[in-house]
């Protein structure tokens, strides 16, 4: 069993420096960040890439990523290049966490696409355009959303065979997402804390779920 931090982008940029630096000196396994631009209330938010960057100079041995990014709003070569570059900084330790974003908000107020279902097709063609640009080989990519046209990326990043991916979402489209990849993010409120949310008996059917969508024969770590 690991354990890690799970903070919101809310906090002033060093208060969440020095946290990451004290839970590193503290035996914590990782530190992730949530990654929201805007929320429906006002909020002094930071960005989590480049606070995440600063975390890796400072840093041993937490992994570190972000608890999700919404890869709808954001353009994929440059999410490649950004979390390669976080992964040699941190000598290996970088993990990718998408989702589709929880709040529409951040999508509407700068006129990016808020349907759901567009979001989520946007998501899986992204992962691909990534997991491809990661290998480093040359990359033809034709979809809907997005064009890769005779290029390659260098570096690669230092994990092998990519950097993990961990999907968040509670849907079970979401979790299928997750049988595909690394990991798997659940997110939200806990009873524990006295709110609506995802109980143990719960957690474990939904690990089942995903389990059971692994494709056959897969036996790395999840």
């Amino acid at each position: 069993m690991r354990f890690g931090l799970n903070v919101i982008n809310a906090w002033p940029a060093e208060y969440l420096l020095q946290l990451a630096i004290a839970a590193d000196n503290s035996g914590w396994d990782g530190f992730f960040l949530w990654d929201h631009v805007a929320f429906e209330f006002p909020a002094t938010l930071q960005d989590p890439w480049v606070l995440l960057g600063a975390i890796a100079a400072r840093t041993s041995r937490l992994r570190l990523g972000t608890l999700v990014t919404p890869l709808a709003r954001r353009r994929p070569h440059v999410v490649a290049k950004e979390t390669v570059t976080l992964d040699h900084l941190s000598k290996g330790r970088s993990v990718l966490g998408v989702g589709l974003g929880g709040t529409e908000l951040e999508f509407a107020a700068f006129g990016d696409e808020v349907d759901a279902k567009i979001r989520a097709e946007r998501l899986d063609e992204a992962l691909e355009v990534i997991t491809k640009l990661w290998s480093g080989e040359h990359v033809e990519h034709y979809g809907r959303y997005y064009t890769v046209s005779r290029i390659s990326f260098a570096p690669t990043p230092v994990q092998k065979p990519r950097i993990p991916i961990w999907v968040g979402g509670h849907s079970k489209a979401a979790q299928r997402r997750a049988s595909r990849y690394d990991g798997w993010a659940p997110g939200g409120t806990a009873p524990s804390v006295g709110e609506a949310g995802m109980g143990l008996e719960e957690l474990r059917e939904s690990i089942a779920y995903i389990l059971k969508h692994r494709e056959k024969g897969n036996l790395e770590p999840f």
